[in-house]
């Protein structure tokens, strides 16, 4: 016998109804919860069979042309050595700001018999700075781990080092501060008791910044951490509750060498495989995390 089922929401409730031809109801059943009633007993097998049918419309997954569809993961194209960020040495966009200040030696000299401090000046103590990170950096390469220098990002700053390695990945900022006291908080710093800089603060905004890229291509999380190493310092204090931000002397970073257990050998090399393609780097945009070479 053919019953006709039709659908009854009041006052909260929402029932299926198994009718007989005349409209009379044999039986009903809960949308919500999948209880059958059945209302006349000699009806009993066909009230089961039509609306556990119906019931099923209601909790059966949408079809796969229905399905929202998985985000594909960004391929990079093949890596060509024009593309590659493993040859550049500690400080190159520095290098080449200073190739292409066009400041000559005769000004450069009256600059500085007037102690008028110049950005010449700054970029060069800034590279100094990077090529002695950069150089106890590279010695870590033989505990398994990768070094990459001046990570070209697209609003024309840089990263100025990446570590990657079983430990994960540090964003390394280095701050070039000679015969200098330094003191670190939350998110500034004090060279000498002065003004306050920012180091802190765009140290973790650069590392959010680097983990959005790397996570974009490799499809899993890795995690970096921020790191500020100072050169040159003759005081480094670190306020206690400054626990964010990783804070060395260019001596110190060795300390990184023995950390593990955050990424696998294959990760460690998908990490470095995506971070050293500069096609990777091209959207990488973030104003808040603009180098200063000081």
């Amino acid at each position: 016998m053919e019953l006709h089922v039709t659908r009854w929401k009041r006052y909260g409730h929402d029932r299926l109804y198994a009718n007989l031809s005349d409209g009379t109801a044999v039986g009903w059943a809960d949308a919500k919860t999948g209880d059958i009633v059945v209302l006349r007993t000699d009806y009993r097998d066909d009230v089961i069979a039509v609306l556990t049918q119906h019931l099923q419309s209601f909790t059966e997954p949408d079809p796969p042309d229905r399905a929202p569809e998985a985000k594909a993961r960004p391929v990079l194209p093949p890596l060509t050595p024009a593309d590659d960020l493993a040859v550049n040495p500690p400080g190159r966009s520095l290098r080449e700001l200073l190739d292409k200040s066009g400041l000559g030696l005769v000004e450069r000299a009256v600059a500085r018999l007037l102690r008028r401090p110049t950005e010449w000046d700054s970029w060069q103590k800034g590279l100094a700075g990077e090529r002695r990170v950069g150089a106890e950096l590279n010695r870590l390469s033989r505990h398994g781990w990768h070094v990459l220098h001046s990570i070209p990002l697209a609003d024309e700053v840089d990263v100025d080092h990446l570590l990657i390695g079983p430990g994960g990945v540090f964003s390394i900022n280095t701050k070039h501060h000679d015969k200098r006291a330094v003191w670190v908080g939350d998110d500034s710093v004090k060279v000498d008791h002065g003004k306050a800089a920012p180091y802190a603060r765009k140290s973790r905004a650069e590392a959010k910044r680097v983990g959005r890229v790397l996570e974009r291509y490799c499809g899993f999380p890795v995690p970096v951490e921020p790191v500020l190493v100072f050169v040159g310092v003759t005081d480094l204090k670190v306020v206690a509750t400054q626990l964010s931000v990783r804070v060395y002397r260019e001596r110190e970073v060795a300390a990184l060498a023995p950390l593990s257990g955050v990424l696998t050998a294959e990760q460690v090399e998908q990490v470095y495989g995506v971070a050293r393609h500069r096609q990777a780097w091209r959207g990488a945009v973030d104003g808040d995390t603009r180098n200063l070479n000081i």
